[in-house]
């Protein structure tokens, strides 16, 4: 508009503005701006799906706040079978997000980092103390040991008492186990779990670093045919993936805590049980990745290490 003020040739104006010569000769026609010429759309283009459970949604939403889009849609794909399929969660979160304008921020959502397909696995440790669950009646203090694929993002995590060394072998079996498959590598922070301090006065080094690792965690890794690793003293954050997971990992439990509607459970089987169903479902929603990572690693052909003492 300001070129056409000065000379009033469209071709050249249309030129500066960087537009084709008849969107321009539109705007110019019109008298009004690009920004001016577009309404906001207040109608729908489609039925929306979810008209006819939408009270349901509402009503958990209104009873348990907390309950996110995601979980929601699960719950009404189970309720309602060959009802919703997976890409309609889309226009639940929006709905959803909508519905939360006038009672309570939105959630945020955490990005996963990009990694070769099957090169390795990350395992650490996390507290389950802000799920609050119990064991008949009990408070039940324990962790989880997390393994993930940072690749696709595929994870898996056992119910553990402390962060030991029994406890990462049960936890590391446990998931490749499950996965039928194992990576190339497999890396833990330096935790005494899988690695022990070098006293005082004293030479040892392995690439490059202290903390050499443990003779149990070697013959684990032997066993398995995975080549160990750690990150660096004080650098938590090389082993991003796995920790980012915590915080999506207790989020979606406390969603399955909320939707049972009890945190006792009968004995420590009950709830891995629970964790195991929660982590198989969001497994299966990880996309074409997973078999990426699958096709990468070789298959696992040993037997179960002894996980006694």
């Amino acid at each position: 508009m300001e070129e056409m003020i000065k000379h009033g040739k469209l071709g050249q104006a249309a030129m500066k503005a960087g537009m084709d010569r008849k969107t321009a000769r539109k705007y110019v026609a019109a008298g009004k701006l690009p920004s001016e010429m577009k309404a906001p759309r207040d109608w729908r283009t489609r039925p929306d799906p979810f008209d006819e459970h939408w009270p349901e949604v509402q009503a958990r939403l209104e009873e348990t706040p907390e309950l996110e889009a995601k979980t929601l849609f699960e719950v009404l794909q189970e309720e309602h079978p060959d009802r919703y399929a997976d890409g309609q969660l889309r226009t639940l979160q929006r709905r959803v997000k909508a519905w939360r304008a006038a009672h309570g921020p939105d959630q945020e959502v955490v990005l996963g980092q990009r990694h070769r397909a099957g090169e390795a696995a990350q395992t650490d440790f996390t507290t389950t103390a802000e799920l609050g669950v119990t064991i008949a009646g009990q408070a039940f203090v324990h962790l989880l040991c997390v393994l993930v694929l940072p690749y696709s993002n595929w994870q898996w995590a056992t119910v553990c008492l402390s962060e030991s060394l029994a406890a990462l072998r049960r936890g590391v079996q446990r998931a490749l186990f499950q996965l039928g498959r194992v990576p190339h590598h497999h890396q833990t922070d330096n935790s005494t779990a899988a690695t022990h301090r070098i006293p005082d006065g004293e030479k040892g080094f392995i690439d490059g670093r202290k903390r050499p690792f443990n003779d149990g965690y070697l013959a684990m890794m032997r066993h398995f045919g995975m080549t160990p690793r750690t990150t660096e003293v004080g650098a938590k954050e090389q082993n991003g993936d796995v920790e980012a997971g915590h915080r999506a990992l207790t989020r979606r439990l406390e969603q399955a805590l909320l939707i049972r509607g009890s945190r006792d459970f009968a004995d420590r089987d009950a709830w891995q049980a629970l964790v195991d169903e929660q982590l198989r479902k969001a497994n299966q929603r990880r996309g074409p990745r997973v078999g990426e990572d699958l096709a990468a690693m070789r298959p696992l052909d040993v037997n179960r290490l002894p996980e006694f003492v």
